[in-house]
């Protein structure tokens, strides 16, 4: 389904435009020293390979120094399939959170790893990155970006044995969405330079990926008070996760402000294809529609899927399974 792009807003974003107090409605508060503190405590589910679990998890360091780290996911039935020789896709999964909340430990984001890696029988690596503002961008790419490396190197036997290197994608919601396109991108354009064997970097999956750009469009004016992501909130945790200094053109941010052709030259050589999935009542609807056609005009293989609904719909209800069944069409095409 397609969605015209809305015109980009005179409206700058300097604007009075918003009502509440987007640091009490993120539960942050911030400190002298440049950090904040979270108030709100997400719940966290501790990995399990209990007995009566489809899905077995485990958590394993990335780089200590960092205190990075990744939670696997793997059906259980591969493991009671040791005569079948069939390996499972990897997904490589960046959780959402506005760069500043939530880990791959957050019940919200391990459920809904655990769904996919069941729904769609694969392996699924989610990487639990370094948060702003603490470490601003570009550490989330950078510790994501590594977490590649570590996959294509480690000697861990779920990996090793049941993830199949030739059939990768790079995933992410909201803020990981965000984080899946600037890996993938920086990814395409070291592939030459770094070797990448044994690992097949296939696609691109964003899910209600997480952009934005100095002036406001049509959609984010008519949710200037949404009840799921007020656009208020959206301006601080880009103040919060951009470096110091950016404005909300940095690349990090509008995608569409990049000139340079030559990772999307990349994309494109390595046949890679891009999924985005989103809802018409997120406030970012036409920053999704807006890189959706910046890249089909770049050539590169797009496939988007625009339905009803608000920002992390899908993401906050995992049980969805029209939703995973669109991406496990995507992964067999």
């Amino acid at each position: 389904m397609s969605h015209p792009l809305s015109k980009s807003a005179s409206s700058p974003l300097n604007s009075n435009s918003t009502i509440d107090d987007p640091f009490k409605n993120l539960g942050i508060v911030r400190n002298q020293d440049g950090t904040i503190t979270r108030i709100i405590q997400y719940p966290t589910t501790p990995p399990t390979q209990d007995l009566i679990n489809p899905i077995l998890t485990k958590d394993l360091p990335l780089n200590p120094k960092n205190k990075t780290w990744v939670r696997i996911f793997l059906p259980r039935k591969a493991l009671q399939n040791q005569n079948n020789s069939t390996k499972l896709p990897l997904i490589v999964y960046y959780h959402g959170g506005g760069f500043i909340y939530t880990s791959a430990s957050s019940t919200i984001n391990h459920d809904f790893c655990s769904n996919m890696s069941l729904q769609l029988s694969a392996v699924v690596a989610s990487v639990d990155y370094r948060l702003a503002p603490e470490y601003r961008l570009p550490a989330a790419y950078d510790d994501s970006v590594e977490a590649l490396h570590w996959l294509r190197t480690t000697d861990e036997t779920w990996v090793r044995d049941y993830a199949d290197f030739s059939k990768c994608y790079i995933m992410g919601s909201s803020a990981g969405g965000n984080i899946a396109y600037h890996v993938g991108l920086l990814v395409s354009t070291t592939v030459n330079s770094f070797d990448f064997d044994p690992l097949k970097i296939r696609g691109l999956i964003l899910h209600h990926p997480f952009f934005g750009g100095s002036q406001r469009t049509e959609s984010e004016l008519r949710s200037v008070n949404d009840p799921v992501l007020p656009i208020g909130n959206c301006d601080l945790m880009w103040e919060l996760a951009l470096p110091e200094g950016a404005g909300r053109d940095h690349w990090y941010c509008n995608p569409t402000v990049v000139d340079d052709d030559v990772c999307f030259e990349e994309i494109k050589r390595l046949r890679w294809k891009v999924f985005v999935l989103g809802c018409y009542g997120d406030p970012m609807i036409d920053r999704m529609v807006g890189l959706v056609a910046m890249l089909r005009r770049k050539g590169v293989e797009v496939v988007d899927h625009f339905g009803e609904g608000h920002h992390g719909v899908t993401y906050g209800d995992p049980s969805h399974e029209k939703f995973f069944l669109r991406i496990k069409d995507f992964i067999d095409i």
